[in-house]
Parts: C-alpha cells; structure tokens; sequence
C-alpha cells in the first residue's frame, strides 16, 4: 500500500522533501549538513532512489542508483583544493602576496581599497571564497588600524570583490564546480567565457564603491608612508614549504587549463595536488582543517535532488520553464540570469545550482535550440552569472559574507543587513546588467 503511494506520489514526495530541506537550509536552526544527510535518508529509506543502477527492460533505459547521483568529481575537487590551498596557506604566502600589493600602493588609501579588493578577487577565481577572506581579512584591519578609519568599507569592498572574482573560473566558486561537471565545461571554457565579463564588472562595481566610500579613505602623509614602509620580511614563515606549494599549485593549474587537450579531469589534477603536497605533512592535522561539513551537504544535496530527478520533478520544471518563457532562448536565458541573481542572494546558491543544473540539462534536449551546440551555452553561463553574483545581494547571500560579517561584529565594526545591502544590492543590479548585455550581444542578437 504504501509501496504503490509512494510509486504514483513520488515527485510530489521528493519535492516537498527538497522544499522542506531548502527552508532549514535557509532558516539556519539545524546546521545544513545535516538538513541535507536527513534529507538523503529520507529519500532512501521511502524508495524514491534505487540503491543499485540496474537496466530496466521494460522501458529499455538504465535506471540510476542513489550513488550515480552524486557528483564525486565535484566533491573530489573540492577535497583536493580544500587541503592543497590550507597546505599552502601555512607558508604564510597569500599574505605575503597581500602586503605586496599594499606596499605598491605608496599607502593611497583609494589605491590600497582598490588593490585589496585586485587580489581578493584574484585570489577568489583561484582559492575559494572563505578561504580568500580569511587570508585578507587580518591584512584589512592591520590597514584599517594604521590608518586610523572604519575597517566596514574595506571588509565590504572585499566580500563583494571575492564573489565577482570567484565568477570568472571553474574553481573560484561551487556552483561553478556543480554546472562544470553538469555540463561537461572545462576550466578553459569558463576562463574564455567568463573572464573578460568579470573583468569589468569588477572594474565597474569597485570604481563605484571607491567613490561611494571616498569620505572614509583619506590619511596623513605619515600613515601613508608607514603602510609603504610595512615590515614583510616576516611573513613567509615556511621557505620550503612555500616553494613546494606554489609549484604544486602552479602545476595544478596548468593541469586545469590542459585538460582540453589532455583529456585528464580537473578533480585528477587537484586530488593529485594534494597528495604530493600530503606527503610532507602530517595528515591528520591537513585533514582535521578540511570543511568536511561543506562536503557532507553536497552529497546529502545531491541524494536529495536525483530522488527529485529521478521521479519526473526536473522534466515538470523545464516544460513549465519552456512554456514560461515559450521556447525563447532570449527569455529563457534572462529569466535564469535575474532569477538565479534575485534566489541566490536569499538561498544558499550551491542547493540553488545543484537543482538548476539537471533542469537547464533537460531544457537542452526540449527546446528548438537544441540541436545548435554552441546555444546551449547561454542558459549555463546565465545560471553562473546570476548565482555567482547574486551572492552579493545580502550579508546572507554566500558563506564568505557570513563569515565577514561575523568577524567585524566580533572584532567591534558590526556589519548591519541594511547596511550590507545598501551596497551589495546596487553592485548585484549592475553586475547582472552588464551580464544581461553580454550574453544578449554575444549569444543571442539575432
């Protein structure tokens, strides 16, 4: 009896599972690793997923288990530049890079804004987000101090800029990793595509943000000269180690914009990565800094979502989404660039991709479009564009400005909501602006 309820009810049952696992996610009262484990349970223990792939003769198609549902090339990806990243970071390299860039500047306090958010947002297409903030963030408020001003439009100038910088690459941000892996786009195909966009949405958003906060940045001769002068011959507190990691790291990079010609999958690269740099370490310690929990999520996640596939529930989608939007490429690719830019900035935009991703897959195969490879592109680089960047909408919108947030509050400078959005929600508006026209003029005008 209830075998048969659950068999002609199961895309209203997994949905309302996804559903209910999106409001505890959102709501933050249970951490959202476990959301998404009781989630996972949930969908296996109702039979929603097979446990075992097997072929069905009937409808001659291959029915998938629960585990060829979850995307280990994400979450080996994630592992390998988890570990290779806090290996490297120990050296003390990254802020050593920072205070640089900081000397650079003569201690202009504009130009010091705008080189920290440069190297957050470089840092950010190639470390992720958190890590990127928890490395600048020390370096921000040594600054702030020095030059005796409010460290707030710094902190915010950075978060912004790691989120626009974590964009423009197959790493920089998990929904990339998710729609990569989804779509079969290499490193390459998001530097390409991507790059020159962020580019000047990041030179845009930080040009505004400098004048917005011009009233805040200014300093005497004497603390300008003392920020060019900082002492960085202390910073690199492991030589060897920071020699080893930055050529590791390089290699693996060189791996990632290879792999078109190699065929070798990224995760192989940063797997591979942080097995050479492990071999030097004592992994115990490497392994206890991994964000296990963030790992957890994705399979809890994507458990969650197959049941929700595997029961009709992205095909209900995609033909609502094609009738919406009457098989318009145009209005197709707008409506997941706004509507991904507006969700991702009040949902957390990783279970937000991980749904879109089978759906704009299933849309592939149904609209007209189809059959012309190189329109398919558009709806992916929309659902990067818009759930990237829709992070900055709120101080809730992405996990690097949870965790600035909580710093500056901790640290005396509280970061309000409102006054969060007072900026974010001007720079996502632009950002998905200037998005809109490029992919309007390099996909879609006729």
């Amino acid at each position: 009896m209830l075998e048969n309820f659950i068999t002609n009810h199961g895309m209203a049952i997994s949905g309302a599972i996804l559903i209910i696992a999106y409001i505890f996610i959102a709501s933050e009262k249970i951490q959202k690793s476990v959301v998404a484990l009781v989630g996972a349970s949930l969908t296996l223990l109702l039979g929603l997923l097979p446990f075992h792939g097997h072929w069905d003769e009937t409808a001659n198609v291959y029915v998938r288990s629960a585990f060829d549902y979850i995307a280990f090339e994400v979450i080996f990806l994630l592992i390998g530049m988890m570990i290779l990243v806090n290996i490297a970071s120990r050296s003390g390299v990254f802020k050593w890079m920072a205070l640089q860039i900081l000397k650079a500047t003569k201690g202009h306090p504009k130009l010091v804004l705008f080189a920290l958010a440069a190297f957050t947002a470089v840092a950010s297409a190639f470390l992720d987000n958190v890590t990127t903030v928890v490395l600048i963030m020390p370096v921000t408020f040594v600054i702030a101090k020095e030059f005796d001003t409010d460290p707030v439009p710094f902190l915010v100038t950075e978060v912004l800029a790691s989120n626009i910088g974590g964009t423009a690459t197959l790493i920089g941000d998990p929904p990339n990793i998710i729609i990569g892996a989804k779509a079969g786009l290499s490193f390459m195909d998001f530097l390409y595509e991507l790059t020159g966009i962020i580019a000047l949405i990041f030179i845009v958003s930080v040009s505004l943000l400098v004048f917005m906060f011009r009233k805040s940045l200014k300093a005497t001769p004497e603390k300008m000269a003392h920020i060019a002068n900082l002492d960085n011959s202390k910073t690199i507190t492991d030589k060897p180690l920071m020699i080893r990691s930055m050529i590791v790291l390089a290699l693996v990079i060189l791996g990632f914009v290879t792999h078109d010609k190699t065929g070798i999958p990224a995760y192989v690269f940063a797997v591979a990565g942080a097995s050479i740099l492990l071999l030097f370490e004592k992994p115990k310690e490497i392994y206890k800094d991994v964000e296990w929990l963030t790992i957890f999520f994705f399979v809890g996640l994507f458990i969650i979502i197959g049941g929700f596939e595997a029961n009709g529930g992205i095909s209900f989608l995609a033909d609502k989404l094609i009738a919406l939007t009457h098989g318009s490429v145009t209005a197709a690719t707008m409506f997941i660039l706004w509507g991904s830019g507006i969700l991702s900035g009040i949902i957390d935009n990783i279970p937000y991709t991980a749904t879109m991703a089978p759906l704009i897959a299933e849309v592939q195969h149904t609209l007209p479009f189809a059959g012309a490879q190189h329109m398919h592109h558009p709806l992916w680089w929309a659902l990067s564009l818009g759930a990237c960047l829709g992070g900055n909408l709120t101080i809730i919108g992405a996990a690097a400005n949870v965790l600035v947030s909580e710093t500056a509050t901790s640290k005396g400078f509280p970061i309000s909501f409102m006054r969060f959005m007072k900026y974010g929600a001007l720079i996502t508006f632009i950002s998905l602006t200037l998005s809109s026209l490029y992919l309007y003029f390099k996909y879609l005008m006729p």
